[in-house]
């Protein structure tokens, strides 16, 4: 089923005069409303007419976080403000956030794309959409509700954490769909087990979409083994529309990149230079109809790559591997890089442990890594115990080549975040 079915199979010849048609509107508007691209364009020489093809979108400068912040708070408006429906703000850790605008042209245009992502997975009108994201100043939530309402689904606004209210929610109105972090999603997967609830026999849950973390596919098997349902990944970022940017299908095979809204490119996050597809870099995303804060070739430092194969779903636009991490996010421990994401994939793999983890980096260079056992996990044999500690150790130096100290805590013994997860803490001495 298609949401849009001639934007979402518009041949590739076609999708690509589209593209750089709204590119050269973008630089143009760019070069007109909006200093600091106005001068940015004209150092490099480069205008809407000197652009003949795609590829020469690599003539035009990177924005990164730090223009953002730089241009803080509206610095990177292209519209009057009088115009502005929405202001959204990033989840920076320090500093200024980013400032995020969005016209109501630009919300309609997120609602359309997330109801594209939504049907796509088999979502219907009647199906009730239990939102477990922060609504606010993240967008995660509330570009999906309006999303969910254009499909007509029947959206509550449910929020994160609460898990004894989530649960009556769920029961009372009978949610088939939720929307969360992965986080939580098992976090509240082992709140059911707790409370003997059976999702198949007690609940009304058909499907989960995730998103605003990282996470692995092993994650993914945890949270659908434990719910009983399909879990579909979501990609988005607040500087593009929030979730909805990419999103997979019912093939689960990689996520589509709406790419007659977004210009993708894959580079080298070391040295900027364009990488081909199937080759893991940094996503680099130019919106190509946004009116209130067009970005140029946003370097998002998401991880990932270009799957080149068609989709067997009938969609054209192209796919991305799911998120291996954030460029920001690699740890150096004893010289060797090393992404969280690569522990996770071991740990979520492993029978017998549980939904939470933490890495912790202290002294020169030693890494700890807590994690929970599995509920009814430990038999009160501790050779079991020295055995999994074991296995856990010796898989993870073989997946990141660094031995780390592994901890097994109890289940609920490490802290829980409601938002994003804190997975790293580091306290080396550098």
């Amino acid at each position: 089923m298609f949401w849009d079915q001639a934007a979402e199979t518009r041949e590739r010849a076609a999708l690509a005069a589209l593209q750089l048609g709204r590119l050269r509107e973008t630089v143009g508007r760019c070069a007109e409303c909006v200093p600091f691209y106005r001068q940015q364009l004209a150092e490099t020489g480069v205008g809407a007419e000197t652009l003949r093809t795609l590829d020469d979108v690599r003539r035009l400068p990177f924005t990164t976080s730090a223009d953002l912040r730089a241009n803080y708070p509206d610095g990177l408006l292209a519209i009057d403000r009088r115009r502005v429906s929405r202001l959204h703000t990033s989840s920076g850790t320090t500093g200024k956030p980013k400032a995020l605008f969005f016209s109501k042209a630009d919300i309609d245009t997120a609602a359309d794309l997330m109801a594209r992502c939504l049907v796509m997975t088999g979502a219907r009108p009647g199906d009730v959409l239990q939102n477990m994201m922060t609504y606010g100043l993240f967008t995660g939530a509330l570009m999906m509700h309006y999303g969910a309402e254009k499909v007509g689904l029947m959206v509550i606004p449910a929020g994160p954490g609460n898990s004894e209210r989530q649960l009556l929610l769920m029961q009372d109105f009978r949610s088939t769909l939720i929307h969360a972090t992965p986080s939580y999603a098992l976090y509240f997967a082992g709140f059911l087990a707790k409370r003997g609830i059976d999702p198949h026999r007690d609940l009304a849950l058909r499907k989960a979409y995730v998103g605003a973390e990282p996470h692995t596919e092993e994650t993914r098997r945890k949270i659908e083994a434990a719910l009983g349902i399909d879990v579909y990944n979501s990609y988005g970022l607040s500087e593009m529309n929030g979730p909805g940017v990419a999103f997979e299908c019912e093939a689960k095979a990689g996520m589509h990149l709406w790419e007659d809204n977004f210009l993708l490119e894959i580079i080298d996050p070391a040295t900027g230079k364009p990488l081909p597809d199937g080759e893991r870099g940094e996503l680099v995303l130019t919106t190509l109809a946004r009116e209130a804060m067009p970005l140029l070739r946003y370097r998002t430092r998401d991880i990932t790559a270009v799957i080149p194969e068609p989709c067997r779903c009938g969609r054209t636009h192209r796919r991305l591997e799911r998120i291996a991490g954030r460029s920001d996010d690699m740890l150096i421990i004893r010289g060797v890089n090393v992404y969280p994401q690569q522990i996770e994939r071991v740990l979520m793999a492993c029978p017998g442990v549980g939904h939470n983890y933490l890495i912790t980096l202290e002294g020169l260079d030693e890494m700890i890594v807590q994690v929970e056992l599995a509920e009814g996990g430990f038999d009160g044999q501790v050779e079991h115990l020295v055995r999994l500690q074991s296995q856990l150790t010796e898989r993870l130096r073989a997946e990141i080549l660094v031995k780390p100290k592994v901890e097994l805590v109890p289940p609920g013994a490490l802290p829980f975040s409601e938002g994003k997860a804190k997975r790293v803490v580091d306290r080396r001495v550098l």
